[in-house]
């Protein structure tokens, strides 16, 4: 496995985000090794950190599957939108320009998120094509495009079940004026990629309408989305099993844990 920690800039900004690579190295002896998908996992935190729990063991669970992954530590509060979508969509650039030596197949790059970085990464997915982002990052018309989206447990809308803290920290002093424009499930196109939902009905901090609102959204526009909806479990539970229970024991949920194989059936459609 390489292991490398860059720089990653948002374009006409000062805050700068580190991008750390997961990369399994290319071998002779193994046919799948050329050009892997990659996984670019964005770490929970309300905007306002980025949670270990929802990095390095996610990324170390995809390397297992057979891909390639990198965790985007972005800039978060006092940070402001859009350094942190600028930081996402030059990492997943960086990843595109540089994906033969890399050994990356430039066209299955998905992004996941948990919680505020699944609004990231949602972000991302409804976004990635628009006038702002390209031309910020100088690349052409579908460049940027992703394959596909995990979110789990995401924060999606501003509306009536907002997690109003994440909007908050993301917007700022803008916060009322720009709440609608980043409330991810009136923004989803037919440019929109395949998505792969999970959540909690028991989530008091997040609520489930978040998830449901983006699902009907997707669904609307043919966007092809698969959903689990657990029955029991808190927010934040990254891969809610020891691998990332918290110091205080927090974390542990048994129904949930299957996310992560669902998840990886789900992303048998990128495997050539």
């Amino acid at each position: 496995m390489i292991h490398k920690i860059l720089e990653i800039s948002a374009p006409g900004y000062e805050e700068k985000g580190k991008l750390y690579t997961y990369l399994l190295e290319k071998s002779p002896e193994m046919m799948c090794g050329d050009r892997r998908p990659v996984v670019v996992i964005c770490p929970g935190g309300g905007y306002e950190f980025t949670s270990d729990r929802e990095a390095e063991p996610v990324a170390l669970r995809f390397l297992a599957m057979g891909y390639h992954a990198v965790v985007l530590r972005y800039s978060v509060w006092p940070a402001q939108y859009p350094v942190a979508l600028l930081q996402l969509a030059n990492a997943v650039k960086y990843l595109k320009d540089n994906a033969k030596e890399l050994h990356i197949d430039p066209d299955r790059v998905i992004v996941q998120g948990c919680s505020a970085g699944g609004h990231l990464a949602g972000s991302f997915g409804v976004f990635w094509n628009k006038p702002f982002i390209r031309e910020a990052l100088g690349v052409p018309s579908g460049y940027l495009r992703p394959a596909g989206m995990i979110l789990n447990y995401p924060v999606i809308t501003s509306g009536e079940k907002a997690h109003e803290g994440s909007f908050h920290h993301l917007l700022g002093d803008r916060y009322d004026t720009m709440k609608a424009e980043v409330s991810l499930e009136t923004q989803v196109t037919e440019d929109t990629p395949v998505t792969f939902l999970w959540h909690t009905t028991t989530d008091d901090c997040v609520p489930v309408e978040n998830s449901l609102l983006f699902y009907q959204a997707l669904k609307a526009k043919n966007i092809p989305v698969e959903m689990h909806i657990y029955q029991t479990g808190a927010h934040g539970l990254g891969l809610a099993n020891r691998e990332t229970q918290g110091a205080d024991g927090f974390g542990i949920q048994e129904e949930c844990q299957s996310w992560i194989t669902l998840a990886e059936e789900w992303m048998k459609q990128f495997r050539s």
